[in-house]
């Protein structure tokens, strides 16, 4: 027995953490599926072998090896590694290489359970003899999901650069859809429409992305906002404005949410999700927060080494920052020249509005960090109601309700909680329902805003 554990914390150091892609095939789970697809297409661009793992059809594998105490994410991923696996083996055969694989699965430090997933997942694995050989690939918020390792040092910064704008490029491609489909004049054109873009995106990725050749991405994405807006039928009146916030999973993995922006369109609808490059920005924005306040520290103990330290910090992740707010700036402002989209949140700016509600802090951490202010800005914004996507028992998003409601009652917005997990709830669908009706009378006492930012 006490070898065995030795064997296991063996197996969680030297099989979890940054590996090199080179000649393996780089397994990804799909969160969101825009997201997930692009981001793939831009490591295939570099010569990484990326697939994008089929989703939520291992669930019954997932939930046999985990014992539902876990994160709702957990269980899903689970599943998806363990079924791609058993799909492999029986396409392979007897030329299956578990070596041949790395399994994505990155980490975030602070309370949240997702930092335990590669590491729980690792166990888990190492239950199958045949599977003990499958490394786990993972990044970390430690520092900034830095790329350092997984490729030839010389081109992880390109890798970086087109990473992140993949994410920016699939979250307005995301927005493109959740600003059509409630208008469109056919149903089920939009989704057809969607899908066939990201396929075209996929490809630019692939041939532009090693070369940064981002206006060429741009001008691509440009052809698609304008065949778009073909689709819209202008004569449908302004619909209630919903904005969502919640764990980064949820609230964009479609299956596991069991499809709520739909379903809040059924109900008659417009939805805008938090982004993905929010998060992305966040990790970064930490990173330097938490830089400034050590070189502070120190700079009061005149402690110079960790002041050096702290200073080359500041200087890295504020560059990254720096970096990603004027890239999402730019593609925003090329796209909402063309059509009404919602813009992305600054990081500063909801710090700021935790500042001044005294309603939270960024020392605590956690996606409430962003949940919390984010909802405060869709009200100030003008938005007719606001939901709360998360995983069942969710400790940042239960927080994110226990302090909004009493907010959201004070100004008279309706407000939702959606917890999830792999039941379907009998209430959902009547809470949904009572919800878009209060979203209805909103939208006739106060108006909608265009997302412009104008009434």
């Amino acid at each position: 027995m006490e070898s065995n554990k030795v064997v296991s914390f063996k197996s969680l150091s030297e099989n979890v953490g940054r590996f090199d892609l080179k000649n393996k095939t780089f397994l990804v789970p799909q969160m969101n599926r825009i997201g997930t697809h692009l981001l793939a297409a831009t490591f295939m661009g570099f010569g990484i072998d990326a697939v994008v793992m089929e989703t939520y059809k291992g669930l019954d594998l997932g939930m046999e090896y985990t014992s539902g105490k876990e994160c709702y994410p957990c269980q899903i991923t689970t599943g998806d590694i363990l079924y791609f696996m058993k799909k492999e083996k029986e396409r392979l055969g007897h030329s299956f290489n578990p070596e041949d694989y790395i399994y994505f699965m990155p980490e975030s430090d602070g309370p949240c359970r997702f930092g335990m997933y590669n590491k729980y997942q690792r166990i888990v694995l190492d239950s199958f003899p045949e599977l003990s050989r499958v490394k786990i690939g993972s990044l970390t918020t430690k520092d900034g999901y830095s790329l350092d390792g997984i490729i030839e040092k010389e081109r992880v910064r390109d890798l970086r650069k087109v990473a992140y704008f993949s994410v920016v490029v699939a979250d307005i491609l995301d927005r493109l859809l959740w600003r059509i489909r409630p208008y469109e004049r056919e149903t089920g054109m939009t989704d057809d429409f969607i899908e066939e873009s990201m396929h075209v995106l996929e490809g630019s990725f692939k041939t532009y992305g090693t070369n940064k050749k981002f206006d060429k991405i741009l001008d691509k994405l440009e052809e698609i906002v304008e065949e778009g807006k073909t689709i819209i039928d202008f004569t449908i009146p302004p619909k209630p404005l919903i904005g969502i916030v919640g764990e980064i999973y949820l609230r964009t993995q479609v299956h596991a949410n069991q499809d709520v922006i739909r379903v809040l369109e059924r109900y008659g609808a417009e939805v805008v999700n938090a982004s993905i490059a929010e998060w992305v920005n966040y990790t970064t924005y930490d990173k330097l927060r938490d830089a400034r306040i050590g070189f502070r520290l120190n700079l009061k103990q005149l402690r110079f080494g960790p002041m050096r330290d702290h200073l080359k910090k500041i200087l890295g992740f504020g560059g990254e920052l720096l970096y990603q707010e004027s890239k999402q700036k730019k593609v925003y402002k090329r796209v909402r020249s063309l059509i009404d989209l919602a813009e992305d949140h600054k990081v500063a700016h909801l710090e700021n509005i935790l500042k001044e509600e005294d309603l939270f802090c960024f020392d605590a951490g956690t996606e409430a960090c962003l949940s919390i202010p984010g909802i405060v800005e869709y009200a100030r914004q003008g938005y007719n109601g606001v939901v709360n996507v998360y995983p069942f028992t969710c400790m940042p998003s239960t927080v994110t309700s226990a302090i909004v409601k009493p907010l959201m009652n004070k100004l008279r917005i309706p407000y939702l909680d959606t917890p999830y997990d792999s039941s379907f709830q009998p209430g959902r669908e009547a809470a949904i329902r009572t919800f878009m009706y209060q979203a209805h009378q909103h939208l006739k006492r106060n108006g909608r805003k265009n997302l412009s930012g104008h009434r």
